[in-house]
C-alpha cells in the first residue's frame, strides 16, 4: 500500500515539480545523487533508503508537497491540508527544509522568465556559459551559484545585488531572511556567553573549594578548542584503492565491487586526493603495494587514505590467489618509524570485509534491499598502538557485512554518500563515520543487520576542506 501510494503521487508530478523536490532535499541527499535522478519514483526510492519517509512517518513527504504547493495531493493522498501543515510547520524543530533552501525556492518561484534571462546575463562572468543556456531554470541557476561558491546560507550578497537591480520586491525576501538570521545568531551568542558565564562561576566555585581542601593543582579549563589536522596541500595525499574482483576460484568473484571503486574515486578526486585504484591483487602483491606507498615521500602531503575490498579470514586479507596477508602487517608499514614523512599526519584505512560468518539478528521486519546480496569474509584486527591512524570497518568482530551485486557494498556506498553530503558542511571525519554507523545500522538486509565500527588513534579533528 505504501509503495502504491508513492507511485500514485509520482505519477501526478511534473518534471519541474521533481526538480523542485530535489532542490528542497539538498540538505539530506548529495547533489551528485540527486542529479542522477530522472523520475519521481527514483526520488522516493532514495528518500526511503535514507529513512526520510516511511509508512509510519510521512511528515517530510507532506512538507515537500506543501512547499511546492501540491495541496491537492496533500489532501487526497495524505489526508492533510494547507491549514494543518501551516500550523505544524510553525512548531519549532518540525520543518526539515531549511529557511535558506525555502528562501531560494521562493525567489525562483517569484521570478518571471524575463527576470531569469536577466539574471543569467548578469552571471555570465561568474558561471560557465554552458550552464546558463536558455532552457536552464532559475533553480538550476541557483544550484550553479552554490556550486561555484557565489552564494551560501551565510553570504547572499551577489544574489541580493542582482535582485536589487531587477526585482527590489523579491530582494526584500533576502532582507527578511538576514534579519531573522541575525536575530537567531544573537540569541545563540547570548546562550554561549551565558554558558561560559555559568562555567566561569562553576570554575571559580571549584577553585575556591579546592583551595579549602588544598587541592589547588586541579583547575578546570574553559573553552578549550579541539585542534584540527593541517589540510593545505593539493593534492592532500594519496587515496589508494586495492580492489579484488576476479579470483582464481570463480565462485569467489565479488560482483558489485567495481561500483565501490567508482564511488571512492569520484569522492576522493573531488576532495583533492591523488586517487589510484589497483585491481585483482594476489596476497604478495597487496603487501608489496602497501609497502610501496609507505616508502614514498609524503612530505608535501597532508594525509594518506587506503581502501581495501576483498575476501579474507580473521585478521587477514585474501588475495586473488587464495593466499592471505595479515592486516596488522599492512598497518605497521605506516608507523612513524616505517613512514617518517607521514609521522603526525592522519592515516586512514577503510575495509569492506566481513569479520566472521555470523549475522546480526534484525529487530525490524521491513527489508531495505533486494536479494542480490553477498558477503565478504574479511575480519580486521585492532590497529597498532600508534597515533594518527583510523580504521573504518564495515562490520564488528565475528559478523558478516553485505555487498549488493548491482550497486556495490552497503558500507562503502553509504560512506561516499555521507562524505559528499557532510564535507561541504565542514563536519569532521569521526562525525561523518558516526552518521555512517547510524545509517547502515538501521538497515535490514535479508533479515539481518550490519553494524560498522570505527577504531581511531587520531589526536585531532580531521576536516576535509571543499
Amino acid at each position: 500500500d505504501f509503495n502504491k501510494l508513492l507511485f500514485d503521487i509520482s505519477e501526478a508530478l511534473a518534471t519541474s515539480e521533481l526538480a523542485a523536490l530535489k532542490f528542497l532535499s539538498l540538505e539530506f541527499i548529495p547533489m551528485s545523487r540527486l542529479e542522477a535522478i530522472q523520475r519521481p519514483q527514483d526520488f522516493f526510492k532514495v528518500l526511503k533508503e535514507r529513512n526520510m519517509i516511511e509508512a509510519r512517518n510521512l511528515s517530510f513527504l507532506k512538507e515537500l508537497l506543501f512547499r511546492i504547493s501540491r495541496i491537492d495531493l496533500l489532501e487526497t493522498r495524505l489526508g492533510s491540508s494547507r491549514e494543518e501543515m501551516e500550523r505544524e510547520l510553525q512548531i519549532p524543530g518540525t520543518a526539515k527544509v531549511s529557511a535558506y533552501r525555502q528562501l531560494l525556492y521562493g525567489i525562483a518561484e517569484d521570478l518571471t522568465p524575463e527576470d531569469v534571462k536577466n539574471v543569467k546575463f548578469l552571471l555570465q562572468e561568474q558561471i560557465p556559459k554552458n550552464k546558463l543556456q536558455n532552457n536552464a531554470s532559475m533553480l538550476k541557476v541557483l544550484l550553479e551559484m552554490e556550486k561555484n561558491g557565489i552564494i551560501n546560507e551565510n553570504d547572499l550578497a551577489v544574489l541580493k545585488d542582482i535582485l536589487k537591480r531587477l526585482r527590489a520586491d523579491v530582494k526584500k525576501k533576502i532582507d527578511t531572511y538576514e534579519e531573522k538570521r541575525k536575530g537567531k545568531l544573537l540569541i545563540c551568542c547570548l546562550r554561549v556567553e551565558l554558558g561560559f558565564f555559568a562555567l566561569f562561576v562553576a570554575s571559580s566555585l571549584s577553585v575556591y573549594q579546592s583551595r579549602d581542601k588544598r587541592e589547588t593543582s586541579q583547575y578546570p579549563r574553559i573553552g578549550r578548542l579541539v585542534e584540527t589536522y593541517k589540510m593545505k596541500n593539493n593534492p592532500h595525499g594519496y587515496c589508494v584503492i586495492l580492489n579484488n574482483y576476479i579470483f582464481k576460484n570463480p565462485c569467489e568473484n565479488r560482483e558489485g565491487t567495481v561500483k565501490d571503486g567508482d564511488a571512492v574515486k569520484r569522492v576522493f578526486n573531488w576532495l583533492q586526493f591523488e586517487t589510484i585504484e589497483h585491481m585483482d591483487l594476489e596476497a604478495k602483491q597487496i603487501w608489496e603495494k602497501v609497502k610501496e606507498y609507505s616508502q614514498k615521500d609524503h612530505s608535501n602531503m597532508d594525509c594518506f587514505v587506503c581502501f581495501i575490498f576483498s575476501h579474507g579470514e580473521k585478521d587477514k586479507i585474501k588475495g586473488t590467489d587464495g593466499r592471505v596477508v595479515n592486516i596488522k602487517d599492512l598497518l605497521s608499514c605506516f608507523s612513524g618509524s616505517n613512514c617518517p614523512s607521514l609521522a603526525g599526519k592522519p592515516k586512514l584505512f577503510f575495509i569492506q570485509a566481513c569479520q566472521g560468518s555470523v549475522g546480526h539478528p534484525a529487530v525490524v521486519v521491513e527489508e531495505d534491499f533486494s536479494d542480490h546480496l553477498e558477503t565478504d569474509a574479511v575480519p580486521l584486527t585492532s590497529i597498532p598502538d600508534r597515533a594518527d591512524i583510523l580504521v573504518g570497518m564495515a562490520t564488528v568482530e565475528d559478523c558478516e557485512c553485505y555487498r549488493c551485486t548491482e550497486t556495490g557494498s552497503i558500507y562503502i556506498q553509504c560512506l561516499c554518500d555521507k562524505m559528499e553530503l557532510l564535507c561541504p558542511l565542514r563536519k569532521d571525519l569521526i562525525t561523518i563515520l558516526t552518521e555512517v554507523n547510524k545509517e547502515v545500522g538501521r538497515k535490514v538486509l535479508k533479515g539481518w543487520k550490519q553494524m560498522p565500527k570505527i577504531t581511531s588513534t587520531l589526536r585531532k579533528q580531521l576536516i576535509f576542506p571543499i
